[in-house]
């Protein structure tokens, strides 16, 4: 019954999106086709400064000029936020909105179809895009490639959804942090759960490539065990140091990089020297892993915030004893990692883990990074311009600048005397186009 109420919100909630959108393009675009955004102050994320009284001016998806604001704009054609503070859309560097939000049934990822993990998936990425986040690193879900349809539906203009990075499934060890377990005996795991299982070498660049030519952007490797998986150590590595390396040479020949799942520091260890672009979670990283981190540029995307949304609901639900355990044994150590990684210049990149927690909730993680030791300017880079970088996006995304995609949000106070606002957007533009 649930999910079935989800799927009819989902249509309902796109429709009255997509009804939106044509009112506003409509309304904001000026005679010379232009549409002008007046800003009120202007967060310039590439300087780390703020701009005051800013015209943004727009050509169908892109940015063609900022400047200080004059009347030359038509009236028909201010989007007016004037007493609003506009800075880039906000990116998610670790996000999963393909399906339901975690739960304590390890039986919930087989109930649903292809279909409602994507209908769930359509609700999921509206959530986030009018919380203000026009770009999401999606990586992983357990079904095959539905991350690759719902990334397609968005770029067609059918739905609408944030900018997506998808990895198409998750590449990981039989049994391992990836994998779909902890269920009764005898309950068969469908092949669409198991594309990127691979127990050698041969195995690890077969797998790559098939996610490859199914149209995946990047590779996501499970190095080590998880908190959420039962049955896996989220201190010990899962893959050879041989075997991420064939991962990472294997998406090398298509141009796309490889982000490494890893909590323990051994397996960050490997993972870095195998030459992935960056780490997600990196829970249990020791000094000579930072080390190497800051050394090689590779990225750190540390989800701070999500030990505290698992202690109260997994407590409050029931969720395996094993998991709660694991979540307390990585939670203040995850924030100790951060902050000695922020001190050490150890590359940062916003991303929080959301489809653990739910959609929306995106900016609540701003405050622990500002908490745990970055200046509000600095949080609000590592979830814009620093996240693009580690993409290798910035030419496009990232920050306002003529020749970018006209992403950007607006919020009613001063975002750098207090960053919780960002959990409340007033405004949203993507590609030009009004979403709130």
């Amino acid at each position: 019954m649930l999910r079935n109420l989800m799927m009819t919100s989902a249509l309902v909630l796109v429709t009255a999106c997509g009804q939106s959108d044509t009112d506003n393009d409509k309304a904001a675009e000026a005679d010379n086709g232009l549409v002008y955004v007046h800003a009120g102050h202007l967060v310039d994320v590439e300087k780390g400064r703020v701009l005051d009284d800013q015209m943004i001016v727009i050509e169908g998806e892109r940015i063609v000029d900022i400047k200080p604001w004059t009347e030359e704009a038509a009236l028909s054609g201010v989007i007016d936020w004037s007493g609003y503070t506009v800075m880039p859309g906000m990116i998610d560097g670790h996000s999963h909105l393909l399906g339901d939000i975690q739960s304590e049934d390890p039986m919930a990822p087989l109930e649903g179809t292809r279909q409602v993990d994507i209908d769930m998936g359509i609700i999921n990425a509206l959530k986030t895009l009018k919380a203000g986040f026009t770009i999401v690193i999606d990586v992983g879900s357990y079904r095959v490639f539905t991350d690759v349809d719902l990334r397609d539906k968005i770029n067609a203009g059918e739905i609408s959804g944030p900018r997506m990075m998808v990895a198409g499934a998750y590449i990981t060890v039989p049994g391992g942090g990836g994998e779909v377990i902890g269920l009764d005996a005898g309950v068969e795991i469908p092949g669409e759960f198991r594309a990127g299982v691979a127990a050698n070498e041969d195995e690890v660049r077969e797998k790559v490539r098939y996610l490859l030519d199914g149209g995946v952007d990047f590779i996501k490797v499970i190095a080590t065990g998880a908190v959420l998986t039962v049955g896996t150590d989220p201190g010990e590595p899962e893959f050879t140091e041989a075997e991420l390396r064939a991962a990472v040479e294997e998406a090398a020949k298509d141009g796309k990089y490889v982000t490494a799942h890893a909590h323990g520091a051994e397996g960050i260890k490997m993972a870095v020297r195998a030459g992935v672009r960056s780490i997600q979670h990196g829970s249990l990283a020791d000094d000579e892993a930072l080390r190497m981190m800051k050394e090689h540029g590779t990225w750190l995307v540390a989800d701070i915030y999500n030990g505290d949304y698992i202690k109260e609901v997994g407590t409050a639900q029931g969720w395996p004893e094993e998991t709660m355990r694991k979540n307390d044994e990585t939670t203040e150590t995850q924030r100790e990692v951060f902050s000695k990684a922020v001190k050490m210049g150890v590359n940062i990149a916003y991303g929080t883990d959301s489809g653990v927690y739910p959609h929306g909730d995106n900016a609540k993680q701003m405050a622990y990074m500002v908490r745990y030791g970055l200046t509000p300017m600095q949080a609000i880079q590592s979830a814009t311009i620093w996240g693009a970088q580690s993409m290798s996006m910035e030419a496009d995304i990232g920050s306002l600048k003529a020749g970018k995609f006209a992403d950007m949000i607006a919020v009613s106070n001063d975002v750098l005397e207090d960053i919780t606002v960002l959990e409340h957007v007033d405004g949203v533009i993507k590609g030009g186009k009004l979403v709130r």
